[in-house]
This record gives C-alpha cells, structure tokens and sequence, in this order.
C-alpha cells in the first residue's frame, strides 16, 4: 500500500480545504461572528483538553516530498517528531529551545520556540481567539479550517492554519505557511492522548551547523 492511499478520505479532503486559505501576503484579520468564535473556541478547548499525546503523522513539504513519523507531546512546550527514513530530521521542542537536528550529520539548529507556530498548539493554556489575529475562517464537511497570526508578531510574516474534525472533536492537520507562501503540511493519525511520555523524548544534544556550511 502506498503513502497516499493510506490517509483516509477525510485527511486528504482536509488537505484540499487547507489549500484554500489566502497567501501569507494578502489576508487581512477579520471580524468574528458569535458563531465562528464559538467555532473557533471548539479548537481552542480540544487543545486545552489534554497535557501529553502521541500519534503518527504524514508530512508534505512546500516541494511536495512526503515524510512520515511518530510524534510527541507533553505540555508545556514539549514535542518530538520523529521522521521515518530516508529522512534523516528529527525536530525536538524542550519546552525552550526548538531543535532541527540531521541525525545522519548530528549538526543541527536551534530557535526560540516562543518564534515559532509551535509554540500556539504546545501552550499551556490555549485561546486562540484572544491571542491571534484570525485571518480566514472555512467550514465544510465537518471540518473547520482557521488560518491565523500570532498577535505578538513571533510568526514574523508566516501564518499558520489549523484543521478541525468537528466529528471527531480532533485536530486533524496543521499548516504552517512561510512569508514567501510556502507550506508545510503535517496531518496527524492514530493519535492517542492522556499517555504517559518519557522526559527523554524532549533531550537532545547537537553540533551548531555553521553559517560557512549551509
């Protein structure tokens, strides 16, 4: 069975919909009707609603390669995903520092995870309504999908789109979307919350790459 006919027909009608939001350049915030706040607030409370998680997720770069792997989460902060090979990138989050390390190389970088998307799923406590501006806002089939920015300006000119299983009451896929447009697509699968996660998962160790090397 190949990667693409393993994501069930609602993951890729997700991905379609996520597909639909406006370019990182051109959206604008937009005023919230009681109804789409209450929508809004559904995603809101369902991250609230657990501390630690684990699952699988398939990956499509802005260049289209697909990567799959398993993930991590223990709130506040932490996260580990972990690609399957060929990719040789594992992405840590200690709570502080977001770590991009090449296994294969064992040279990786490091940013702040409070500049990062991240940093708005991984919170403690999570009102995304309050804390960004909502640039679009679709529902279809389901599924909301909301696209937003940071109010404090740590995404610089990046957006980021979240997708909603109204049924399942799940996130489903996120969108991180670059100030060039570029995307990033990572849906999750076969996630299972409330699991107790070894603090090593968010310990790793790197050789700075160089700016010489890049």
């Amino acid at each position: 069975m190949t990667i693409l006919t393993q994501f069930t027909r609602r993951a890729v009608m997700a991905l379609v919909f996520a597909a639909m939001v406006l370019p990182a350049s051109a959206a604008k915030p937009m005023k919230l009707s009681p109804e789409q706040t209450a929508s809004i607030d559904q995603i809101s409370d369902y991250l609230n609603s657990f501390k630690t998680m684990q699952g699988e997720f398939t990956q499509i770069s802005p260049k289209g390669n697909l990567s799959r792997g398993v993930f991590f989460i223990s709130k506040p902060g932490k996260m580990r995903f972990e690609y399957a090979p060929p990719n040789p990138f594992l992405i840590v989050s200690d709570g502080k520092w977001l770590t991009v390390k090449n296994t294969k190389k064992e040279k990786g970088d490091q940013f702040p995870l409070s500049q990062t998307p991240l940093r708005l799923v991984l919170g403690n406590k999570v009102d995304i309504a309050k804390d960004t501006h909502i640039l679009n806002l679709e529902e279809q089939d389901g599924l909301i999908a909301v696209t937003l920015e940071d109010k404090e300006t740590t995404l610089g000119n990046g957006q980021l789109t979240l997708v909603f299983d109204q049924a399942r009451k799940a996130l489903q896929q996120w969108v991180v979307i670059d100030g060039k447009g570029r995307r990033t697509t990572v849906t999750l699968e076969n996630v299972e919350a409330g699991v107790k996660n070894d603090p090593k998962l968010f310990v790793v160790k790197i050789d700075r790459v160089d700016k010489k090397d890049r």
